[in-house]
């Protein structure tokens, strides 16, 4: 077995015991080319804990790297951060092994797993309900529960190890990564993984990270490791990525313009490249994002610190192309804060694409800055006029966007 398999030891009794999963592709809508990883955590001490289990179809490969270390039939404690299917779906495969085990979670925790295995099991599991603040005691080391509401479900929670000072994440701070390396100081582009994995999972959470941010502080744990559910760990400066969550979450822009379209026969794009024109010609970075041809969540990842974005659409039967609409249903759902927007798009015969579009950004949360900018079959020379313009106009408000 490859060495992406074996286990790894984070601190003196404390191993990853996780699996990598390389071919996945898609995770529930947001695209993942470059796979990801389930990460689970033995600890072993005088009791030992298994935090977190792995998608159902890895169980095999979890016990059998909980197996390199000790008789998982030894482990005392199971301990569910989170009810998902990617961390809880080896959980009666794991609890059939040790029926005596305590089985940890918050009372949504607990409620939720109940619910998605009835029939499975989980009438005979032996449940501790802990809230943030609750402490387990292994022997020499403790752990301490922190809930993490909507970060990014109700029952999330984070398990810290008090002497080790590492945090167990679960959801929030990773990103999508398979890897045969286990740190960020192993893996180059962590940042942006996990910018593009903030963006399209938590952006909806801000004022809730922000809460959790200030919920830490008060209890005054000191963090040297964050060890998340998927991707790689920040073993290396790990308040980089605490501090990316509080940008993020507060809503933080650099100066930058995104214009997003689809096409049918080009007149959309060309109008696109001329607003392109007109923002690079202001001196402001830009990018022509084709939804055809750029994954959605990576657009979404552009989208995060962006202050302004213009949407292009041709019509089509009276309304917005397919592939645009479905990206601002997309887009809609995750809810970006502070943003300011546009539309634009050509038609033949009759309109109604540029209305539907900003229909939809105002309903996603968008101001919008001008009537939209809409041409009949080719753009001429006043047509691209306009467009560069409409470029030029998107920039200053660029520029001038608050920084929060």
């Amino acid at each position: 077995m490859g060495n992406e398999y074996s286990p790894v030891e984070l601190a003196k009794g404390v191993y990853w015991v996780g699996v990598v999963d390389w071919n996945i592709r898609d995770f529930h809508g947001y695209v993942t080319p470059k796979g990801t990883t389930y990460n689970a955590y033995l600890i072993v001490d005088e009791k030992i804990a298994l935090v977190d289990t792995v998608k159902s179809h890895f169980a095999g490969e979890l016990i059998k790297n909980i197996q390199k270390i000790i008789d998982p039939t030894r482990i005392d404690y199971v301990i569910s951060n989170h009810v998902e299917m990617d961390h809880s779906g080896s959980l009666p495969v794991i609890m059939r092994l040790i029926p005596d085990a305590k089985l940890i979670a918050t009372k949504r925790g607990k409620d939720g797993l109940c619910h998605h295995f009835n029939g499975m099991g989980c009438n005979e599991w032996n449940f501790e309900v802990v809230e943030t603040g609750s402490e387990l005691s292994l022997g020499k080391k403790t752990l301490m529960f922190i809930e993490a509401t909507m970060l990014h479900w109700p029952d999330s929670m984070h398990t810290y190890i008090k002497e080790d000072k590492i945090l167990l994440s679960n959801d929030a701070f990773g990103q999508h990564i398979a890897s045969s390396h286990r740190f960020n100081d192993e893996v180059g582009d962590v940042m942006d993984a996990a910018a593009e994995y903030y963006a399209n999972i938590l952006m909806p959470f801000g004022s809730q990270i922000l809460n959790y941010v200030d919920k830490v502080g008060k209890l005054g744990i000191e963090i040297d490791m964050i060890a998340p559910c998927h991707g790689v760990i920040w073993r290396k400066d790990p308040a980089q990525i605490i501090a990316a969550y509080g940008r993020w979450a507060n809503a933080e822009t650099v100066p930058k313009v995104l214009i997003i379209y689809d096409t049918m026969w080009k007149s959309t794009e060309r109008m696109g490249k001329a607003m392109l024109d007109g923002v690079r010609a202001a001196g402001v970075e830009v990018k022509l994002l084709n939804l055809k041809k750029n994954d959605w969540s990576a657009i979404i990842k552009e989208v995060l610190d962006a202050p302004v974005i213009a949407v292009g659409s041709p019509t089509l039967n009276n309304g917005m192309y397919p592939s645009v609409a479905g990206f601002l249903t997309y887009l809609k759902g995750l809810r970006p804060k502070g943003k300011k927007s546009v539309a634009f798009g050509s038609f033949g015969w009759g309109g109604g694409a540029v209305k539907a579009v900003e229909n939809e950004l105002i309903a996603g949360g968008f101001e919008i800055m001008e009537p939209g900018l809409q041409i009949k079959f080719r753009p001429n020379k006043d047509d691209f006029k306009a467009c560069y313009e409409m470029g030029d106009r998107l920039a200053k408000i660029a520029k001038i966007s608050k920084v929060k």
